[in-house]
């Protein structure tokens, strides 16, 4: 009986979570995406900038 009681009292918490609306979910998944996409941006400048920078002080040619 302890098993009924406890997915009894899951169902009952799980009502009261506040879910996001469609809307929410939408624009936070949109702005993830844009926010990612733009670390992804700044970490390949980044690494181009100090692999020439680094060729440059070495005296090599990395490409």
């Amino acid at each position: 009986m302890a098993l009924f009681r406890f997915f009894g009292q899951v169902r009952k918490e799980i009502a009261r979570i506040a879910w996001p609306t469609r809307n929410e979910t939408t624009v936070t998944t949109i702005l993830v995406l844009i926010l990612a996409t733009l670390a992804a941006l700044m970490f390949i400048a980044v690494d181009f900038v100090f692999r020439n920078l680094m060729g440059f002080l070495l005296g090599i040619s990395l490409g």
